[in-house]
């Protein structure tokens, strides 16, 4: 059996970020969504569970971070640099922020990050792993 990847992540308005993700290419999962969490869809192993800051609460006494902090970076792959800039201009188009740290361009990689409209921070990124290879 694959390993799955469950990302959870506190949001403060269920419906806005649910349709944040969907601007960005992810599927709702309604058989494991409800009013208190919705799973969205990033691949066949890959979840984001978008859990209300009730709903979080029940998993952990942990206090929320403020939008403004960073103790995660998550990256996700994109099969081009084009469909890293659509990615994050889809971000910026629909509550999150572009571009929160500087582009990474090495040519034969792009990276570029966004936050959410929770300040969750996301990287996009590309590589050509044939000139990567070469690169080292």
């Amino acid at each position: 059996m694959s390993k799955m990847l469950f990302v959870n992540l506190p949001v403060v308005d269920l419906a806005r970020s649910t349709t944040f993700y969907e601007a960005l290419g992810l599927s709702r999962n309604p058989q494991f969504s409800d009013e208190t969490a919705a799973c969205m869809v990033l691949s066949e192993t890959i979840f984001v569970m978008l859990l209300t800051h009730d709903k979080w609460r029940t998993f952990t006494d942990r206090p929320i971070p403020p939008a403004t902090s960073s103790e995660v970076m998550l990256a996700v792959s994109c099969d081009s640099r084009e469909a890293v800039a659509a990615m994050v201009d889809a971000a910026a188009a629909h509550g999150g922020t572009a571009d929160v740290n500087p582009a990474q361009d090495y040519g034969f990689m792009l990276n570029r990050t966004f936050t959410d409209p929770d300040g969750h921070v996301w990287e996009a990124v590309w590589m050509d792993m044939a000139a990567a290879g070469s690169a080292a």
